[in-house]
């Protein structure tokens, strides 16, 4: 399980897959999206099997999505803005062709 250990006052609120999702300021992408309980952040090359944030700190690219219709963005090294539409990744090797 992910959780926040302190919330902070401020925060911000994006979109992923058309659902709300409230950040803290200067929180990741990635860091959110595990606190608000989402498992799944794209889909593997090879198997198709669902993935998921890794590493947290942009080595591995298992957190690749689609930020504002930009494909193959980290979300791990993403901070979080308000009003962001963020959606699944596809393949590894999909997203960096693009």
């Amino acid at each position: 399980m992910f959780r926040r250990i302190v919330e902070a006052a401020r925060g911000v609120s994006f979109e992923f897959e058309g659902e709300t999702v409230r950040a803290v300021e200067g929180e990741t992408v990635a860091a959110a999206l595990l606190a608000h309980g989402v498992g799944h952040l794209r889909d593997s090359a090879v198997t198709g099997e669902p993935r998921q944030a890794f590493c947290l700190i942009g080595a591995c690219f298992e957190c690749l999505v689609e930020i504002d219709g930009r494909a193959g963005r980290q979300a791990c090294m993403t901070v979080a803005r308000e009003g962001m539409r963020v959606r699944r990744g596809g393949s590894a090797c999909a997203e960096r062709s693009r």
